[in-house]
């Protein structure tokens, strides 16, 4: 306790971390109050049918994400979730066709120049998702609720209209955010944001379980004990898949500078078993949510009736898949055996027993296929956890945290961002936040 105080104490007396946090933390708040701002010409008292319904299901997973304001009708109800679908399809167009490949291999310019594509395309995804969740709205209110329509005369057409602009105007302003908390903040803005949604609703879920337990005849508090318990050992794994490395020697030649002799000795460059860190788990969720566009938000029909059940089979049977893909994806786009190679190369390191140049490439591409593979099943199986979790009667919110979308993304982005507090703390000689070793968080080094 003693150690912790005096981590805070520190934490506080370097300026610039402590300029981040306060930055960070007003930002946060900004977000979290814009998600109880209701769409103008929406009564709030009458939202109580849509915010029932959005408690549960695949829809309940994306009102979590937008900490509620989806099921709110809130400025903010589409979040960040148009910005990362735009985000998957030019992270896939920079695989698959050659202009896109030519943007990422430039450097600062070349991300600029996608970052701004991706702005556009997120545009054109909210013109899609906007009123899709208008008439849903529509459809999950009565109509006595829209006193722009009502008291002022306003058709449906138009208020839709406006309501879409402002959605547009409000998704751009979280991503504004998110942006602003990774350049002058602490940790990544947009899954600081996305954490934050899901941390909201963590007290409710578990008050929840206890109440379930407590006063039913469920098991009683046995049961919630042992759920408990079972909740912190998948914690654990959680954040052992988020700092297991595979470690590869390197062998630095001997050098000689002046009257000084470096180099001579082993060094180990240190290979995320799960390299892509949350972002899998995320580019899948967003991609599972993808049908329900066209039934309105509602998980009932269409498509999404047949992939919505996100306790059925086939879908976390494709959510699994996905994450695989996707974890192999975002490896390939973050980790270059190349660019690796050539540094070692550069400063005089070698692997013992393989050739510097082409072969090094090839060893540390087959050493990352061969660690990424059990890490991504690893993942894939903690995705899947809460319909496992209902099967033996947890709630449905409870049971969204119990591994899940929802875990991971608290686990890796938690780890992530006190990684950076405690660059700051090493940096200005200060102990860090762990008493052994460094903290090991997504990022790698």
């Amino acid at each position: 306790m003693k150690k912790f105080i005096e981590t805070i104490k520190n934490i506080f007396k370097i300026e610039e971390l402590r300029k981040r946090l306060v930055y960070t933390f007003l930002l946060i708040l900004v977000y979290r109050f814009g998600c109880f701002v209701v769409l103008p010409g929406i009564d709030a008292s009458m939202l109580a049918n849509l915010q029932s319904n959005t408690q549960e299901g695949l829809v309940g997973l994306l009102n979590m994400f937008s900490g509620g304001a989806f099921g709110n009708a809130s400025i903010f109800a589409l979040g960040v979730m148009p910005y990362i679908s735009a985000s998957i399809v030019i992270q896939l167009l920079g695989v698959f066709v050659p202009y896109f490949r030519k943007l990422q291999m430039e450097g600062e310019s070349g991300r600029k120049k996608m970052n701004q594509m991706t702005r556009w395309l997120t545009i054109l995804i909210i013109c899609i998702q906007g009123p899709a969740y208008m008439a849903a709205v529509h459809n999950q209110i009565p109509a006595a609720a829209f006193v722009a329509v009502n008291q002022l005369g306003w058709s449906n057409f138009m208020f839709n209209l406006v309501s879409t602009v402002i959605l547009m105007a409000g998704s751009m302003f979280v991503m504004w955010l998110g942006e602003r908390i990774t350049d002058r903040g602490i940790g990544n803005g947009i899954s600081l944001i996305i954490m934050i949604g899901i941390v909201a609703r963590l007290p409710y879920a578990l008050m929840a379980e206890i109440q379930e337990k407590v006063s039913t005849n469920n098991g009683g508090v046995i049961l919630l004990i042992v759920e408990l318990l079972l909740w912190f050992f998948v914690i654990v794994a959680a954040i052992a898949l988020v700092q297991a490395v595979r470690r590869v020697p390197v062998q630095y030649a001997k050098r000689v500078i002046g009257n000084k002799q470096y180099g001579g000795v082993r060094q180990y460059i240190p290979l995320k078993i799960n390299a892509a860190g949350v972002m899998p788990i995320i580019f899948a969720q967003a991609l599972m949510l993808f049908p329900l566009i066209f039934s309105r938000w509602d998980a009932t029909r269409g498509l999404a009736a047949t992939l919505g059940n996100y306790q059925g089979f086939w879908y976390n049977f494709i959510f699994f898949i996905l994450i695989v893909i996707f974890t192999y994806f975002y490896t390939a786009v973050t980790v270059n055996p190349t660019m690796m190679s050539e540094s070692m190369k550069r400063d005089g390191g070698f692997i013992p027993g393989v050739k510097p140049g082409k072969k090094t490439v090839e060893y540390l591409d087959g050493i990352m296929s061969k660690v990424t593979l059990p890490g991504s099943i690893f993942l894939g199986i903690i995705a899947i956890l809460p319909a496992i979790a209902r099967i033996f009667g947890v709630t449905n919110a409870f049971a969204s945290f119990y591994g899940g979308t929802s875990l991971l993304i608290l686990v890796g982005v938690v780890l992530d961002t006190l990684q950076q507090v405690e660059s700051y703390l090493l940096m200005r000689h200060y102990d860090g936040l762990m008493k052994t070793g460094r903290l090991s968080g997504r990022s790698g080094m």
